[in-house]
């Protein structure tokens, strides 16, 4: 039983050891450069961005620039730079600024707003939660009004799948629009969004219906055909909640700051040199 246990204790020991070394990039004069400082390096020029996502030739490029950062760091610091004045005085610049920003960090994560903040904030600005009104439509578009009313003729004795079909199958044919070749699939738009005589007389039609006239536009001549139409309804509050919540937070941080930042002035002793006060009075 003992020789069991240190055989899974060393087994655990080397996996565990393998798990870091899986990390490790590269080893350069000792010091070990991994995929954390990689993906710390992406981040600071593509927020998005996963190294781990990258292309090979990406990934080489990120862990020479890492390389070749750490062979400068050894340079420069072989060559004296960090005992310079100079370097000295910007390493106390930026040691302000990360306690300030650490500070800053600690305050908005511990900014507390509950669930039934979050729902109040969503019933008292239900306005600002309202989706506009929308619809999915396709679209032929002709030069001439014959040529439309034409393609109307045609259609116009279809229902369901049928007249839907059809259509897609006239838009891959006739259509002058660049949506032609997708069967004149427009997508889903706004109420408004298109030109007003194409959005008035979309609106007007019912789910799988087309217009019995042609519709012209400064395009040309449209017969539409309109999939799905959807008026305007409030967006549910699971779908808003973590927006709500996180602008609530940035509000209540904002007014902690404000106030610590007027408490903090009253208590100090600021005083203003001579060339500050007259550019205050002018």
């Amino acid at each position: 039983m003992l020789k069991l246990a240190k055989t899974s204790l060393l087994a655990v020991t080397v996996m565990a050891t393998s798990l870091v070394a899986s990390d490790i990039l590269v080893t350069v004069n000792g010091k070990n450069i991994t995929k954390q400082d990689a993906q710390a390096f992406v981040t600071a020029s593509a927020p998005k961005a996963i190294f781990a996502q990258l292309e090979a030739s990406e990934k080489r490029m990120v862990t020479d620039r890492l390389i070749e950062k750490q062979l400068f760091t050894e340079l420069a610091a072989k060559e004296g730079i960090d005992k310079k004045p100079e370097f000295k005085r910007n390493m106390d610049k930026i040691k302000d600024e990360l306690l300030v920003n650490m500070w800053m960090k600690e305050q908005m994560d511990n900014a507390m707003v509950s669930d039934s903040e979050a729902q109040a904030f969503y019933k008292k600005n239900a306005d600002k939660f309202m989706g506009k009104a929308s619809m999915h439509a396709r679209h032929i578009l002709v030069e001439k009004e014959e040529a439309a009313q034409d393609i109307i003729a045609t259609l116009k004795a279809l229902k369901g799948e049928a007249l839907k079909t059809k259509f897609i199958d006239l838009a891959k044919t006739k259509s002058t629009g660049p949506s032609g070749p997708k069967g004149g699939d427009l997508g889903t738009f706004a109420k408004g969004q298109m030109v007003p005589e194409f959005s008035k007389a979309v609106w007007a039609l019912e789910n799988g219906q087309i217009t019995m006239i042609p519709v012209k536009t400064q395009f040309g001549y449209h017969v539409i055909y309109l999939e799905t139409k959807s008026e305007a309804a409030a967006t549910p509050y699971e779908q808003v909640k973590d927006k709500i919540i996180t602008s609530l937070k940035q509000q209540q941080f904002s007014a902690k700051i404000t106030q610590v930042a007027k408490e903090l002035k009253s208590k100090a002793k600021i005083v203003e040199t001579a060339t500050e006060a007259n550019t205050t009075k002018k």
